[in-house]
């Protein structure tokens, strides 16, 4: 394998792109198969990267958070996500399966402990797996802290027209208003339907509404910029999460939040952000006050953004100089 350098003056932007020196499939049981790969340097300080949605999928971005000259990159694709198989699939796809993934995914790396970076939904799931399994963690960076609980679901489907109006009547409008009441549910039960005139057209609406609330400065645009390859995974694997209250009891990551206080863990949290509000990561906070925030001021939640950009790339560095974060 090629050796790397560290680029000198990024300024905290995201690193040159990388390529994967080793990919595959792994299968973890109920017909499901994980993409999972590795870039960077082989013998360096392995990160396993957890995406969002659920459903999101991972990009060659995501390997770009890290100094590829000293980082071990790992990137997975979660159940139904990506270019893991079955796509879209829900079967057998809940909060505990991913963790075991995760795990899974460790074990056949043959990894002793990693540093877990992960962004929204990518958040809770490195927090449970945490929990879970803190001795196989070095640390934790966190972006856009989601706790999966009932008033941030709430929050998501309908609060959001407090700030986004125009978005969250686009989306409430594209279902009939006698089923409006309960979106979640209308939603749900398009996105599952196997016809694709069916599940196509919700996958849209739903991925157009969590597009046009991402960022700080709105950018309307129109469906066709998320009818992509990716949107029916994330729209139905995001609605079958959110009608089981994402396979988590109410503030179970809350309740065993002092599990990770002797993990390094850092927040990278948008003051804008309005898809995970910034009072989920004070809640944190006050669960686990050892933890690290970093409030990005003119920022959403999108990782994207540059202030975000920013933080997490100056986290990863700051674990790679000194093993523990500023």
């Amino acid at each position: 394998m090629a050796a790397f350098e560290s680029p000198r003056g990024t300024g905290h932007d995201l690193y040159p792109p990388v390529e994967p020196f080793d990919h595959g499939m792994l299968p973890v049981g109920s017909g499901h198969t994980l993409y999972w790969e590795q870039s960077g340097n082989e013998n360096g300080v392995p990160v396993i990267f957890l995406h969002g949605g659920p459903g999101a999928g991972t990009t060659s971005n995501h390997r770009r958070f890290f100094d590829p000259a000293h980082y071990r990159i790992i990137l997975l694709d979660q159940r139904g996500a990506g270019r893991s198989r079955p796509y879209a699939d829900i079967t057998d796809n809940t909060t505990d399966h991913l963790v075991d993934d995760v795990e899974t995914l460790r074990q056949h790396l043959g990894i002793e402990q990693w540093l877990v970076f992960g962004g929204s939904w990518g958040a809770t799931l490195s927090l449970v797996y945490a929990i879970r399994h803190p001795d196989r963690c070095t640390g934790l960076i966190l972006r856009g802290v989601f706790l999966g609980r009932r008033k941030e679901l709430d929050w998501f489907l309908g609060g959001i027209r407090n700030v986004y109006p125009e978005a969250w009547t686009t989306f409430a409008e594209f279902i009939p208003s006698s089923e409006r009441d309960d979106l979640e549910t209308a939603y749900y039960r398009r996105l599952i339907d196997p016809d694709p005139a069916v599940h196509g057209p919700a996958s849209i609406a739903w991925n157009h509404y969590e597009t046009q609330c991402s960022t700080l400065r709105h950018r309307p645009s129109g469906p066709a910029a998320q009818s992509g390859p990716a949107a029916l995974a994330l729209a139905r694997i995001e609605a079958h999460y959110f009608v089981n209250n994402v396979f988590l009891t109410e503030n179970e990551i809350l309740e065993n939040a002092v599990v990770i206080g002797e993990i390094p863990t850092t927040i990278i949290q948008g003051r804008y952000d309005m898809i995970c509000p910034i009072v989920t990561a004070m809640e944190l906070m006050e669960a686990c006050p050892d933890l690290k925030l970093n409030i990005v001021d003119d920022a959403g939640h999108s990782a994207m953004e540059p202030g975000i950009r920013h933080g997490l790339v100056q986290a990863t560095d700051a674990f790679r100089d000194t093993g523990r974060f500023k």
